[in-house]
């Protein structure tokens, strides 16, 4: 049996070449409402595909603000080449955690852009 799907999912493209974005490290944080400080909840990397299953359980997931950051500068190392921003980093928040969130990233060497999928 499979775990249960994560609440939060995301998916890293490589505009530039027309690619999943694999291998690409990734951190999620969540905000202290009180103190603002950033806990960090979980590490992974992006599978072949350029999505990375599992980041955060339905217990887990509650109301507040998110961090994802992308090891960007790592990814287009990999490839021998530069990248203009060495990390990415996507903050949101979670107003109803019984939603399912999906945040990708579409990224090139010198641009990049997000939004709220389904």
């Amino acid at each position: 049996m499979s775990d249960p799907p994560s609440p939060l999912t995301t998916h890293v493209l490589n505009t530039a070449l027309g690619v999943p974005g694999s291998n690409v490290t990734l951190k999620l944080y969540q905000q202290d409402p009180s103190t603002n400080v950033w806990h960090l909840i979980t590490t992974g990397t992006t599978n072949d595909d350029g999505r990375c299953p599992g980041l955060i359980t339905q217990q887990q997931f509650k109301s507040g603000v998110y961090k994802l950051h992308f090891e960007t500068s790592q990814y287009w190392a990999s490839m021998g080449q530069t990248s203009f921003y060495p990390y990415v980093e996507i903050v949101f928040t979670v107003t109803d955690p019984d939603q399912k969130y999906h945040v990708p990233l579409l990224v090139s060497r010198f641009s990049y852009s997000t939004y709220r999928g389904s």
